[in-house]
């Protein structure tokens, strides 16, 4: 049976002014390394309530909410810019500041992009990322090279269009909605069992908040930073990669072409039956494979 855990973070840390939601368990394990797990986009600390319990009964372990997300601060765009590196940077002080000690970090989706990035700041701080289904980024602008024309004029549109805040809003309103957000965990998830209305939610109460349609317009439009390939070619430590096999949004096999020609890249393990979050769908697998991983087992490629 998966021990649950809190929905959202009881913990706050400020940085750069603004307040910051985090979590944190298995404090009392001082020798052993410690974790920090980062979500995904849209979702929260909450998104690793089955997660860290486990983890926490040998290791330290911490889970940060990415400013914009969950219970930390959503600043405007203009203030503050939702960027890879601005998360970066923000894991890289968490660790430095909360944490206080080297860690691996362990990131889900666009989370696995912010552990790398977070990583390259920091290479003195992180000794290890886990990526889970890592994003492969396609729509960002040296991917979209690749992409036939129209559909280069088509994604230009859409963002185009996302940019007027008022048709965002509008956008967003129909997305933020308990049906909108379990049509497209449905999407995202092999196992229907697991969208639950707590999963629901921890996805929707932070979208509630004022400054949710900034922060979603604002990384919508975004196509520009890091791709996984240009972090992974210059990341200072070990990478070991986790896929859910049947991800829709995040192909497997696009993701082991991508990510195994990497020196970095030490283990990259097929996760059978899971869609795009397999720490939240199939955590009665994922617990022992990252408990394992912090245990040092998983050192070659598979």
């Amino acid at each position: 049976m998966v021990v649950e855990y809190r929905k959202f973070a009881d913990r706050f840390w400020t940085w750069r002014g603004y307040e910051i939601g985090y979590c944190a368990e298995g404090l009392k394990n001082i020798d052993k390394p410690a974790i920090v797990l980062i979500h995904g986009f849209g979702a929260s600390v909450g998104h690793w309530r089955k997660n860290l319990p486990v983890l926490a009964q040998g290791f330290r372990v911490y889970a940060v909410d990415l400013i914009g997300f969950g219970s930390s601060a959503q600043p405007k765009p203009s203030d503050l810019p939702y960027t890879f590196e601005t998360w970066g940077q923000q894991i890289a002080d968490f660790v430095r500041e909360v944490v206080g000690d080297r860690a691996i970090l362990v990131g889900n989706s666009i989370g696995a992009v912010v552990a790398m990035q977070a990583a390259i700041y920091a290479p003195d701080l992180i000794t290890k990322t886990v990526l889970i289904n890592c994003s492969l980024r396609l729509l960002q602008e040296q991917n979209q090279l690749a992409m036939p024309w129209f559909k280069r004029v088509g994604i230009g549109f859409v963002q185009s269009v996302l940019g007027n805040r008022a048709i965002a809003k509008l956008f967003f309103n129909q997305v933020r909605n308990r049906r909108s957000v379990k049509q497209i965990l449905s999407q995202a998830y092999i196992n229907k069992a697991a969208i639950t209305d707590e999963l629901i939610d921890i996805l929707i109460k932070p979208a509630q908040n004022p400054n949710a349609v900034d922060v979603f317009m604002a990384f919508v439009r975004y196509s520009q930073g890091p791709r996984p390939e240009d972090l992974l070619e210059i990341l200072p430590c070990e990478a070991i990669v986790l896929w859910g096999d049947r991800d829709p949004w995040e192909p497997i096999a696009l993701g082991r072409k991508s990510f195994t020609k990497f020196g970095c890249v030490k283990a990259f393990i097929d996760l059978p039956n899971a869609g795009h979050c397999p720490q939240d769908e199939i955590p009665e697998l994922v617990n022992p494979i990252l408990l394992r991983i912090f245990s040092g087992e998983f050192v070659t490629n598979t």
